[in-house]
């Protein structure tokens, strides 16, 4: 329960709302993975956190696979976007995963031509 009134709970709009979710999670820019916010940045070259990719995909300013293509990227985190016990929410079968991810690899900052 709300410690806000109705007519403060009211006020809240979308965008503050938005906010607060990327503040709970972030979208790696190369991966496309969702990940909390705490422990999960990659790191620059000067050591600082990255906003936009994951500590799997960027490690001191550099990406683990470098030459890596982006169907490459896809084919590597299919397994981890099916449905199943642990990803109840994934996609149904690995052609839709396929299409769904290679629409949003597409608009990711390391993927975009």
């Amino acid at each position: 329960m709300s410690n806000l009134s109705l007519a403060e709970q009211q006020k809240i709009t979308k965008p503050q709302i938005e906010e607060e979710k990327k503040m709970e999670e972030f979208l790696c820019q190369s991966c496309g993975s969702y990940f909390p916010v705490e422990g999960f940045y990659g790191t620059n070259a000067d050591g600082s956190e990255s906003a936009d990719y994951c500590k799997y995909c960027l490690v001191n300013g550099a990406f683990g696979k470098p030459d890596e293509t982006m169907e490459a990227m896809i084919e590597s985190c299919l397994p981890w976007r099916i449905k199943s016990d642990k990803l109840p929410d994934g996609y149904p079968d690995a052609e839709t995963a396929w299409t769904e991810m290679t629409k949003l690899f597409s608009t990711l900052k390391r993927w975009k031509a």
